[in-house]
């Protein structure tokens, strides 16, 4: 492996590290509300993994969303630990860092997507965990603000880190 390579590597894992510990305390201390009877809770941890969805290459974004949900599960709610690790590499699918900036035609999109990707997932994750089926209208009612709420801190966030040139800095040096 070449020294650029090397370099590359260590600066996209350092800035996959740093937003998976933002992801953990976005998610679990920072705007953490409980809801629901389920262990569920608003945060807006979702929002620092579309941002790394739309920032890192996918299998980085994947490390953001599977550790740093799972982590932050660990330290609040333990049950769901991997039914978030596996539905938060999921809500990365719909974004896209090959724009040159965070806010794309793509990007504006992604997060409802992602809202239907959580929904559904928690609400599977639901029926395994408690054998109810009737819990859809819970699973999407607090998904729907969940999701809401990252959506709009994406959106504010992108454009402000786009306004920064955030991602062109980060290509340069990763690429």
């Amino acid at each position: 492996m070449t020294e650029k390579k090397r370099q590359t590597k260590t600066r996209l894992m350092a800035l996959t590290g740093l937003m998976t510990a933002m992801t953990v305390i976005f998610t679990a201390y920072i705007f953490h509300v409980p809801v629901g009877m389920n262990g569920g809770y608003v945060h807006f941890g979702d929002s620092v993994i579309y941002l790394a969805a739309a920032l890192l290459p996918t299998p980085y974004a994947f490390v953001v969303g599977a550790l740093g949900g799972g982590i932050a599960d660990l330290l609040t709610a333990p049950m769901w630990m991997l039914p978030t690790m596996i539905i938060k590499m999921l809500i990365v699918l719909p974004f896209s860092s090959r724009s040159k900036s965070m806010i794309s035609r793509r990007n504006m999109i992604a997060p409802i997507v992602s809202f239907f990707i959580s929904a559904f997932g928690y609400y599977i994750a639901e029926m395994i965990l408690f054998g109810s089926k009737t819990a859809i209208i819970s699973a999407f009612s607090g998904s729907l603000v969940q999701s809401g709420g990252s959506a709009l801190f994406f959106y504010i966030a992108a454009a402000a880190l786009d306004g920064a040139s955030v991602k062109r800095t980060v290509l340069k040096y990763t690429t």
